[in-house]
């Protein structure tokens, strides 16, 4: 082993420059085009907003918090509305859709 590695001591390694250079210039350009576009008003505004999207997408966040007056007969009622998880102390909560008594109504599935 110490003897290949004295042998390719003087060699260079294959690279594969080109990839590299690619993906670090889009690295680069992607941070670049980000900062421009938060150093506005109206650039912060659709970042808020497309990170907003993201999180309702990925079920990190609701679409609409539980108003006053919310009642959801079943909790498909209230995903499709987008006010699914619905805490205890907030409007909408019932005993009824909280199915495993954690405080926690009409919770995502999870591999259901």
């Amino acid at each position: 082993m110490a003897r290949q590695w004295q042998q390719n001591k003087g060699r260079r390694r294959p690279k594969n420059s080109a990839v590299n250079f690619l993906v670090g210039a889009g690295v680069v350009g992607a941070v670049v085009g980000l900062g421009s576009a938060a150093t506005t008003p109206e650039g912060r505004t659709q970042l808020m907003s497309a990170a907003s999207d993201a999180a309702v997408a990925t079920g990190m966040a609701r679409a609409r918090e539980p108003k006053e007056g919310d009642y959801w007969r079943r909790c498909d009622d209230a995903r499709a509305a987008g006010s699914a998880p619905i805490y205890r102390s907030e409007p909408g909560y019932r005993d009824d859709l909280d199915a495993d008594n954690d405080g926690i109504a009409c919770e995502p599935y999870r591999g259901q």
